[in-house]
């Protein structure tokens, strides 16, 4: 990798020694889940789902409650630290006609939903704090976090309304299924969970199972990376670096060792997001939104900065 960046705009202090073993790192890296780790997600799950059988304001309402993001995907490493469970009340939900041609509620007979967004959040508040009690249940702008105990991992509960982005014209149309939910700063975020699911599956089976394990082993790096004071590190996020591996086309998987799946990884999304013409086409791993075209957290800059910093981290050639 012929590197665009000197001493002072990258920390390339405190290299590992390159007498280690890599391979043997990398193997135990991209393994899957412990047990005992999927054990404490599910033990959250069902305690939440617990908390809304038990409120008579929630139980009659058709409601599905499940796990999204890393631990559903079985992508998670031991730093991360909770759980994303996904609550959504299939009562209401709210409507996107942007990708069609002459759609709109009339035509399919919707009309105004008789449950409020804000009644279902402060609802779903008040179950989860009569349940674990209000020590134990912090409200946030977008989600409630349930702290962990000793037999479940910490929980962000994501209030949601189903989402139906209706695309095609009168005579020929069709739906597809997402979740919204609505900030406190007014702020509405749409989420693909059932599609991130799904299309990481079929990678996973299309690699030979080695897209998770390329996913876990750069999560692990990026965290260990970070202990050790790489700023580069830092705006990289779990589902981002689920995202980009995702964007991996398929035949750089399957090597005799992990070491060269992850230094084709690499190279790959380096070259990617040298310019923004480059990567202007990769999208989320549910392939509904564009990785790289605004609103994100993150900016194609520092996803290069961070796949430079690794390279060199690891030593690769």
């Amino acid at each position: 990798m012929v590197g665009t960046y000197d001493s002072e705009e990258l920390n390339m202090a405190s290299l590992p020694s390159l007498n280690r073993n890599w391979e043997e790192v990398l193997c135990t890296w991209g393994g899957a889940p412990s047990e005992t780790e999927q054990t404490k997600c599910e033990n959250a799950e069902r305690a939440i789902r617990k908390a809304i059988d038990t409120s008579a304001k929630l139980n009659t309402r058709n409601i599905e409650v499940f796990a999204q993001g890393s631990y559903a995907n079985r992508t998670n490493v031991l730093q991360d630290s909770d759980v994303d469970i996904c609550v959504v009340c299939h009562d209401v939900f709210f409507t996107d006609y942007t990708l069609s041609k002459g759609l709109n509620d009339a035509i399919f007979g919707y009309g105004i939903g008789g449950y409020l967004y804000t009644e279902f959040k402060n609802d779903l508040e008040v179950a989860l704090t009569s349940y674990f009690g209000a020590d134990h249940v912090t409200r946030g702008a977008k989600a409630f976090d349930v702290h962990a105990n000793t037999y479940r991992v910490e929980a962000d509960v994501v209030p949601c309304f189903e989402h139906r982005r209706l695309m095609g014209t009168p005579e020929n149309n069709w739906i597809d299924f997402g979740t919204e939910l609505r900030s406190d700063n007014s702020g509405r975020i749409i989420n693909w969970p059932r599609q991130n699911y799904e299309n990481g599956v079929a990678k996973n089976s299309e690699t030979r199972r080695c897209f998770k394990a390329v996913v876990r082993i750069l999560k692990r790096l990026r965290n260990e990376m970070a202990t050790n004071g790489y700023v580069e590190a830092g705006p990289i996020r779990s589902y981002l670096i689920e995202c980009l591996v995702w964007n991996v086309p398929n035949h750089f998987f399957g090597h005799d060792e992990y070491r060269t799946d992850l230094r084709d990884t690499i190279a790959h999304l380096w070259m990617e997001t040298l310019t923004d013409e480059a990567c202007k086409e990769q999208r989320e791993i549910n392939d509904r939104k564009y990785l790289f075209r605004g609103g994100q957290t993150w900016t194609r800059d520092q996803v290069n900065k961070f796949l430079y910093a690794a390279w060199n981290y690891i030593g690769l050639e």
